[in-house]
C-alpha cells in the first residue's frame, strides 16, 4: 500500500487478469511508473522509480518471456470498460446512447541509428509530413457521454516486412476492420465510426455497415461524385461548376462555414451524404475539405459537429506520448514492445475511467488533471505514512526499508 497507489491495484484486481503474483507486482511497477512518475518512461527508470527490489532483467524477462497473454489482458481490459459503460447508462436510463469509434494510425519515431531494435521501418507521419524510421500503429478511441479512451491497437508492417516474418500482409485498412469487430454495441446504440481521407474505402465502409455503425469521415477531393446526374471529380465540381449562391452559410459552435451539400454516388459508394465546406468564405482556387456521412437523417450543422469529435484521438495520442511515455521504449524483440503497449493502454483506460468519474463535478477536467492529481495524492500517502511511522517511533532505517529508500 505503501508503494503502490491503492486505486491503481484495485483496478488491476477488478480485471481478474489471471497473473501469477510476481506477474502482479511487475505489472503494478510498470503502471505506478507510467501514470505516477515524470521523465523518461523506460526498463531502467521504471525500476528506479518504483524501487524494485528484483534485478533488471526480471522486468526486462517480465516483458519479453513471461507466460503472460497480453490479448487475454486487453479482452478482460474491454469486456470491463463495456460493462463500466453500460452500467453507467442503465443508471442514467439512457436508451438511445451515441458512440463515436475513431480510427487512425500513429508512428512510434526512433533514432535512425536504432538498427537492432525488431520492427522498424520508414512510416509516413501526418504531423511531420514525410517518412520517419517508426514502428507504425492503428488504433482505435472511444467517446461516449463523459469517457474519452484509447480502445484498442494493431502493429502494421510493410509488405517486405511481412515476407520475412512470414505472416500475412495487412493494410491499414485491413487493420481497421479487424479493431471494427473488437467493438460490440448493443441492438440501441447508434456508432459513427469517424475516420480521416486514408481510411475512407468501400471495404471499411461496407464493414461498418454490416455491423450498423455509420461513418463520419473524410475524403480527398480527387474523388468522383455525380451531382445532376453528372459524373465529374470533386475539385473540378468545386472550382468550376459551383457558384457562391449554391451554397449555405452554416455556423458550428462559432465558426462559419460555406457548404454545398449533395446525396448520390461516390467513386464506387451508391448513395453517401457529401459536404464540400470552406472556412468563412468560398474560394474557388481553394480546394474544400470533403466529408461523407452514410446516415442520410443527419443534418449537416450534426455532421460537422459529430465529426470534431475525431480531434479526440489525436489528443489520446499526445497523452500516450508526453504524460505517459508511449513511444520511449528501449525493447529490442517486438514481442516485449507489444506487450508494452498493452500495459500502456491498461494506464490509459484506468486513467480515462478515473477522469469520467471526476468529470461528475468537474466538467473542464483533462487526464493531465488526473495524473497530477494521483501523483499529489501518492505524494500525501506517502508523507501520512512516514508522519504515523514517526509517531510510533519506528526507527529509521526500519521506515526507510520499508519505503525501499534503503537496502
Amino acid at each position: 500500500m505503501v508503494t503502490f497507489h491503492s486505486s491503481i491495484v484495485k483496478f488491476v484486481f477488478a480485471l481478474n487478469l489471471l497473473l501469477s503474483k510476481p506477474q502482479h507486482r511487475h505489472l503494478l511497477a510498470f503502471l505506478h511508473v507510467i501514470i505516477l512518475c515524470e521523465g523518461r518512461v523506460n526498463i531502467s527508470q521504471i525500476r528506479r522509480s518504483s524501487n524494485h527490489d528484483r534485478d533488471l532483467s526480471c522486468m526486462t524477462r517480465f516483458l519479453q518471456e513471461s507466460p503472460w497473454n497480453p490479448q487475454y489482458v486487453t479482452k478482460q481490459r474491454l469486456s470491463y470498460l463495456m460493462e463500466t459503460i453500460r452500467q453507467a447508462r442503465a443508471k442514467r436510463g439512457d436508451t438511445r446512447p451515441i458512440t463515436f469509434l475513431i480510427l487512425d494510425d500513429t508512428q512510434c519515431k526512433k533514432e535512425r541509428s536504432t538498427v537492432k531494435m525488431e520492427g522498424l521501418d520508414f512510416h509516413y507521419s501526418h504531423s511531420e509530413g514525410k517518412s520517419v524510421w517508426s514502428h507504425s500503429l492503428v488504433t482505435a478511441h472511444v467517446v461516449t457521454d463523459d469517457l474519452s479512451v484509447a480502445w484498442d491497437f494493431r502493429s502494421y508492417f510493410r509488405k517486405e516486412d511481412c515476407k520475412e516474418r512470414n505472416v500475412p500482409f495487412k493494410s491499414k485498412n485491413d487493420l481497421a476492420i479487424e479493431l471494427l469487430e473488437t467493438y460490440s454495441s448493443s441492438p440501441d446504440e447508434h456508432v459513427y465510426v469517424l475516420i480521416d481521407s486514408w481510411y475512407t474505402s468501400k471495404k471499411l465502409i461496407d464493414a461498418c455497415t454490416k455491423k450498423g455503425f455509420h461513418v463520419i469521415g473524410a475524403f480527398r477531393s480527387n474523388r468522383m461524385i455525380a451531382p445532376f446526374g453528372m459524373k465529374i471529380k470533386t475539385s473540378t465540381f468545386a472550382s468550376i461548376i459551383l457558384r457562391p449562391t449554391d451554397l449555405c452559410p452554416v455556423t458550428v459552435d462559432g465558426q462559419t462555414y460555406k457548404v454545398y451539400a449533395y446525396e448520390g454516388p461516390l467513386s464506387n459508394m451508391e448513395n453517401v451524404r457529401v459536404f464540400l465546406s470552406w472556412e468563412d468564405k468560398f474560394d474557388p482556387k481553394k480546394p474544400p475539405f470533403c466529408l461523407l456521412c452514410t446516415d442520410t437523417s443527419l443534418d449537416v450543422v450534426t455532421v460537422l459537429r459529430h465529426y470534431a469529435v475525431r480531434w479526440q484521438i489525436e489528443v489520446g495520442y499526445r497523452y500516450f506520448k508526453e504524460l505517459l511515455g508511449f513511444d520511449q521504449y528501449q525493447h529490442l524483440s517486438h514481442k516485449g514492445i507489444e506487450r508494452f503497449w498493452t500495459i500502456q493502454f491498461l494506464a490509459y483506460t484506468f486513467l480515462a475511467l478515473e477522469q469520467a468519474k471526476g468529470k461528475r463535478h468537474s466538467p473542464s477536467l483533462t487526464l493531465g488533471d488526473v495524473v497530477r492529481r494521483i501523483r499529489k495524492d501518492c505524494m500525501g500517502q506517502l508523507i501520512l505514512y512516514a508522519y504515523e511511522q514517526g509517531w510510533a517511533q519506528k526507527p529509521l532505517v526500519e521506515v526507510l526499508k520499508n519505503l525501499r529508500l534503503s537496502s
